[in-house]
């Protein structure tokens, strides 16, 4: 029998950094997606969040009612949330360092492990259809993605407050001789911010850089 995959103890390297900058190599991975625009505060940020975790565990509990479940399969702790954040071609046409939340381009995610390929990810989503009546799994896909090189810290507190943080890795990059990409960056989720305070909120901030 197979251990099952807990990404808070096997990972900690991408997921449980410290609060301060450092330096990371991110290999390829797979995920469901879905794309959006506009403010996190609006109610088809929280559905298209929605959507994701509906297949995500199905995608989780699925295999466990199988007689033959996928090649490789073994139990896992579900991914976190996972987003990319850039903002839309108008904005960046007019940017004077200052961000309408409005104008904010995403992708969220959830990583999955690598038993999950397109067959199984097509399977489960037609069966997550049938079970769940949210059209916005029709908007759903599964991607893969490699970061590289990147600089990624442990942001403790509010959203609002990232740009403090940021400021911090950009510097650190400097001083690393490395240049960071875009303003294009990943934030991943370790707090669900319905339930906790947001000065409490814990938040892996990433960028890519060369």
């Amino acid at each position: 029998m197979q251990l099952k995959h807990e990404w808070r103890k096997t990972e900690k390297a991408l997921y449980l950094p410290k609060n301060k900058p450092e330096v990371v190599n991110v290999p390829e991975f797979t995920f469901i997606t879905i794309s959006g625009e506009g403010s996190p505060a609006n109610s088809q940020f929280s559905d298209r969040i929605g959507a994701l975790y509906s297949l995500a565990y199905t995608l989780k509990m699925m295999p466990k009612k199988m007689a033959e479940p996928p090649k490789g399969y073994s139990d896992f702790t579900v991914y976190p949330l996972e987003g990319v954040w850039d903002i839309n071609d108008q904005a960046k046409a007019t940017f004077d360092g200052t961000v309408n939340k409005q104008d904010f381009v995403y992708k969220l995610m959830i990583r999955q492990p690598d038993f999950v390929d397109q067959n199984f990810y097509s399977e489960m989503l037609e069966l997550a259809k049938l079970k769940t009546n949210n059209p916005l799994l029709g908007q759903l896909s599964f991607e893969s993605f490699v970061e590289g090189l990147s600089v990624q810290m442990l942001h403790l507190g509010r959203f609002e407050d990232e740009p403090l943080s940021f400021g911090k890795m950009e510097q650190f990059a400097d001083e690393q001789g490395l240049t960071r990409l875009s303003k294009v960056h990943r934030e991943i989720y370790l707090s669900d911010a319905r339930k906790v305070q947001p000065e409490k909120l814990k938040t892996v901030l990433r960028f890519q850089v060369q």
